[in-house]
């Protein structure tokens, strides 16, 4: 994604977007972690701090705006709504402060819930 001012040009990559929106959605209560399916047996597997950006997919659209897709693996007990709907809120909020690009959709897939 790039932007422009009066004094340059502002280049910025995908992976910052799956940075920031992978560190948000794990501090958020109830997150166990990022989720991602493996293509060889179809188990939800959950991803180490290192790798949590397979968890996120970011689209962007041609007026400068973006969508995301978590796949996250919950607390067992947790409830559901209230955190998917935290996440939404907080990653939207995170990306436009520190980006200062418009969200325009957070899309949260509980793939797993897990014992603590």
């Amino acid at each position: 994604m790039q932007f422009q001012n009066d004094k340059g040009e502002i280049q910025i990559s995908s992976e910052v977007f799956t940075t920031i929106t992978g560190a948000v959605a794990t501090s958020c209560f109830g997150v166990k972690g990022m989720a991602a399916r493996s293509k060889k047996d179809g188990l939800v597997h959950l991803l180490r701090n290192e790798s949590m950006a397979k968890g996120v997919r970011v689209v962007f659209h041609e007026d400068d705006s973006l969508s995301i897709e978590l796949h996250i693996i919950v607390d067992t007990g947790v409830n559901l709504t209230a955190v998917s709907n935290s996440i939404m809120s907080e990653v939207s909020y995170a990306v436009n402060q520190m980006t200062g690009a418009q969200v325009r959709a957070v899309d949260v897939y509980v793939d797993a819930m897990d014992e603590e």
